[in-house]
């Protein structure tokens, strides 16, 4: 045996995942699958291996990781990290990795299923039915639509669950810790304390982590606020609620019922809480569908084979070749530039300047380059070349104004006053920047007449959308032009064409990422961020980008090309503001 074939790294998985992860893992490492081990075995073999893999079964304990003398990365093939000890793995330089969204639409639709069954009593119907009953006039069910649900815990699972119960019609209400009004606007939810959530909602659903704050969150005092025809519902953990105190609630009638995933100890095949005929009662399989179980099992493999394979490939100038599917924008785009930009890409064949993007969940969210990154997936390339940028290395955040031209102002006030999402009122210049702050305002138009008019949503509008038709309408009837000059003379001396100046109002980088996660989107064109030591001309060739090399060797790649640019002095730092004549 060779010495580079005694060297592969061998990798332990403890708990069975999809067969992908598996294969994937096999083509870097040697791997084991010995599901069901004690603590005991775990204990005398985990010092043979450099990686690990486990989901809620095994625990991966202090004394575990004592005697893993040549681990390097814990894997968990989903999202919660309670069942290892994180703290202490870092503590003795072991890399901890999850993929804490492979998780998320599963968890998500089996609450939504769950909930479903619970208004409708499917399990009573169901079981009546085989045993020959025919009890139509007894089993009478609750609808979903018009109903409150409240959600406690706003993550990416709460988010999704939201989502999902707003397309039935359902009024959301939002407990969490640190309360965000931006992010609760842009999902259409209120956020209220958690007294008031549970006083009115008709569905409470859990979906907080198991921490010591959450421990017990739900216990008797709580459950007595809640309506007599409400019901509860767990996809999260067993420990959130006290399930004494759920069970005493359920038999004296305090609650409708309640659905529960998860529970205090598993398997719950024993538990009165489980066979209680208030509850369904599922045994922990809210993540478990063939998509989940595979996107888990794939994304932490890949994590696991870039920790075991020691490779950097992180350059100095923050530059990175991502999946194009992980890259969203923060902004919608305007088609027609798109459209030029594809053709250009086409005709040169390289990337000149990378988009810039900033890391949020398992995600790269696009600060600047939103046109670009739509161009490349129309393009159909499998990755692309992204600059991260970073709160701590300099990022800030301003408002473009929106310059309308080519449109006669008869014919771009029509347009406008017909959008159903949008009013126009009248105002003046000394008194519609105070409006813009005291009603809400979108933003706010001044004409070639010096007139203003404030921009409002209409009543029951999210503001999100109205903003995205307001904008996408002018721009699809005019020609708009983004500019940071807001002297209406200069601007009217500029543009001989103008017609009307839109001004927005400010945003900050946390807005921007809230609505992102939110599953919204900015209009085209209005944020203008601003990085230090933005990069420009890198000029990669698409073509490289297109190869079927994988993205580790391409980044392997990346950082001996960026080095070697700095090392020669092919690369040049200017520190004054530049104008892209090629935009």
């Amino acid at each position: 045996m060779d010495t580079a074939s005694r060297r592969r790294p061998r990798v332990l998985i403890c708990d069975r995942i999809a067969d992908s992860g598996i294969e994937l893992l096999r083509e870097h490492a040697d791997v084991d699958v010995k599901t069901g081990l004690s603590p005991d075995e775990l204990l005398k073999i985990i010092g043979n291996y450099e990686a690990v893999v486990v989901r809620s079964a095994t625990k991966i304990r202090a004394n575990t990781i004592e005697r893993a003398y040549n681990l390097k990365v814990i894997g968990r093939a989903g999202a919660g990290l309670d069942n290892i000890d994180v703290e202490v793995a870092q503590k003795r330089g072991i890399q901890v990795v999850n993929c804490p969204d492979a998780n998320t639409r599963a968890v998500a639709e089996h609450t939504m299923a769950m909930m479903l069954a619970l208004a409708r009593r499917l399990p009573e119907a169901d079981t009546s039915l085989k045993e020959g009953r025919w009890e139509k006039s007894k089993l009478i069910g609750t609808g979903l639509f018009g109903k409150t649900l409240g959600i406690i815990g706003f993550g990416r699972i709460g988010r999704e669950v939201a989502i999902r119960a707003q397309a039935f019609g359902m009024k959301v209400m939002v407990n969490q810790r640190r309360p965000t009004p931006e992010l609760n606007l842009a999902a259409k939810v209120e956020a209220v304390d958690l007294n008031d959530l549970l006083r009115l909602s008709d569905f409470v659903s859990l979906h907080v982590p198991a921490k010591p704050e959450t421990e017990n969150l739900i216990t008797a005092s709580q459950l007595a606020l809640m309506k007599p025809s409400a019901y509860l519902l767990n996809t999260a953990r067993g420990t959130v609620i006290n399930e004494v105190d759920l069970l005493d609630a359920l038999d004296r009638g305090l609650i409708a019922g309640a659905a529960l995933d998860v529970f205090r100890q598993e398997p719950a095949i024993d538990s009165k809480l489980a066979q209680h005929e208030r509850v369904i009662a599922t045994p922990h399989v809210a993540a478990s569908t063939e998509d989940a179980q595979n996107l888990a099992a794939i994304t932490v493999a890949q994590q696991i084979i870039d920790v075991i394979h020691d490779m950097p490939v992180d350059n100095p100038l923050s530059l990175r070749i991502v999946l194009s599917d992980e890259v969203i924008p923060h902004e919608n785009t305007d088609p027609k530039r798109v459209k030029r930009l594809v053709a250009r890409l086409e005709e040169d064949g390289i990337l000149a300047n990378p988009p810039v993007v900033i890391e949020a969940d398992d995600h790269y969210v696009v600060l600047d380059g939103a046109t670009r990154v739509k161009a490349f997936k129309e393009m159909q390339m499998p990755h692309l070349l992204v600059q991260l940028a970073t709160p701590e290395t300099g990022l800030d955040l301003q408002s473009w104004y929106h310059v309308i031209r080519q449109i006669e102002l008869p014919q771009l006030l029509d347009i406008l006053n017909a959008i159903p999402t949008i009013t126009l009122r009248e105002t003046d210049q000394q008194r519609v920047h105070n409006e813009m702050v005291e009603y809400g305002g979108l933003c706010f138009l001044r004409t070639t007449e010096d007139k203003i008019y404030l921009v409002e949503a209409a009543p029951g509008v999210n503001k999100l959308e109205a903003l995205n038709q307001l904008t996408e309408t002018y721009i699809e009837a005019s020609y708009v032009t983004r500019t940071l000059e807001d002297n209406f003379d200069n601007l009217r001396d500029e543009y001989p064409d103008l017609t009307a100046l839109v001004v927005f109002g400010n945003y900050t980088v946390e807005q921007v990422l809230q609505i992102v996660q939110a599953g919204h989107f900015l209009p085209a064109g209005i944020t203008r961020f601003i990085v230090s030591g933005r990069v420009l001309r890198v000029n990669l060739a698409l073509d490289y980008l297109k190869s079927a090399e994988g993205l580790l060797e391409k980044n392997k790649w990346l950082r001996h090309f960026v080095i070697e640019k700095l090392g020669n002095s092919q690369a040049r730092y200017y520190a004054e503001s530049v104008y892209l004549m090629d935009e």
